[in-house]
């Protein structure tokens, strides 16, 4: 999902940045830390979506921690339309290279991160009135990016959140100008530009019954039309309060039933107060800063700490129970000051969703999502 959000970094800034480097890199390289790709080798891979600072690896930090850890990464924003085709003709690869060039040195699977989706679209695209013009873009687009990466990449979300809440499908301007069969459109297309790269639908909240359905919907549709789909990927953004666990793992049974991967592929767990109760995940939803939406703004309390490493074990017990119908778990972010929750719903908040800290220091959820493995291993080994 998401999602773009442009920080102004100031000298002094950067001057701390420079300074913690040496000491934080220090202690990554020099600490018998577990590692998360090693711990669940035999299980499933594990993900993490990289911004443009550490796609270059210009983030000390990150370059040092994200090999260690991760064995895929998702780009966060640079293949998204706006960014990657940002006028008619013009597309600007320079940054989708990198990323394919950083998984490559590093044996990494890629996944490519979005194909179609209504947000972030270039402003040409959005100001276009004629289904023609709408179609010609999505056709070039696709086959111009998905074909130049096909065998460089591992997988393609080719279509990104096109459902509503209730499992219908999204008012946007491809269902507007090219039908209810744009979906199917949107793979068969990426099927002959890409055959040798696996493709996804991708959305959030499609773990809920309604929103399930109509996923399951679009995946049958495309399955009737002969065309190729490999997995679905539910985005996993939850709060640590209300982890919908039994929708979870029903989901999991049903997706996989499909004959089809079934991934959670921008999974973080927030801990802020949402404006409207609930875990949409829509990027155009905005909400006003207050301080009571606003809570910990110098660190997380033990107790809401201590819910949040619960909610990660209990995720990832779930996830190694099924553990034959999931292929891959990917973390929107690297570390908490990476997050977009940090920016959305409510800019100017303070979030704690992800298993390492501001510093890359490891959590205590990190800890508990390596003992959800290793501890299951010492019991069967007695």
């Amino acid at each position: 999902m998401l999602h773009k959000f442009t920080f102004a970094i100031t000298v002094s800034a950067i001057s701390l940045l420079i300074a913690g480097c040496s000491n934080s890199k220090k202690a990554i390289s020099s600490s018998e830390l577990p590692s998360l790709k090693e711990t669940f080798q035999k299980d499933f891979t594990i993900g993490a979506a990289l911004n443009g600072l550490q796609i270059e690896e210009k983030e000390p930090n990150a370059a040092v921690l994200v090999p260690q850890q991760f064995n895929a990464i998702t780009p966060e924003n640079i293949m998204k339309a706006e960014i990657i085709h940002p006028e008619w003709g013009k597309y600007n690869f320079d940054l989708a290279d990198k990323i394919v060039a950083y998984g490559q040195k590093h044996k990494m699977e890629i996944n490519g991160h979005t194909l179609i989706w209504h947000s972030q679209l270039p402003a040409f695209v959005r100001r276009m009135k004629d289904a023609d013009s709408v179609r010609r873009f999505f056709t070039d687009h696709i086959n111009t990016i998905a074909g130049r990466y096909d065998g460089k990449i591992t997988s393609w979300d080719v279509v990104n959140e096109a459902l509503e809440e209730d499992g219908s499908l999204r008012k946007s301007i491809f269902l507007e100008k090219l039908g209810e069969d744009y979906i199917v459109e949107a793979f068969r297309l990426a099927q002959k530009a890409a055959p040798n790269t696996k493709l996804y639908y991708n959305d959030y909240n499609i773990e809920q019954p309604k929103k399930r359905a109509g996923a399951i919907a679009i995946i049958k549709k495309l399955q009737a039309a002969g065309v190729r789909i490999d997995g679905v990927g539910i985005q996993g953004h939850w709060r640590a309060s209300n982890m919908p666990l039994k929708d979870i793992e029903e989901s999991i049974v049903e997706f996989s039933k499909l004959g089809i991967e079934v991934m959670f592929t921008e999974l973080d767990l927030g801990v802020l107060p949402n404006p409207w109760d609930s875990d949409a995940a829509d990027v155009n939803m905005k909400a006003e800063y207050s301080a009571k939406m606003n809570p910990y703004p110098n660190g997380l309390p033990d107790s809401i700490q201590a819910k949040l490493t619960k909610a990660y074990e209990d995720l990832f017990s779930l996830f190694l129970k099924h553990k034959e119908k999931i292929s891959r778990i990917t973390f929107w972010g690297v570390n908490d000051g990476q997050s977009w929750l940090n920016g959305w719903p409510i800019r100017g908040r303070t979030n704690y969703p992800l298993l390492f800290d501001r510093e890359f220091k490891p959590k205590p959820a990190f800890y508990r999502v390596i003992e959800t493995k290793t501890k299951s291993t010492e019991k069967k080994a007695f």
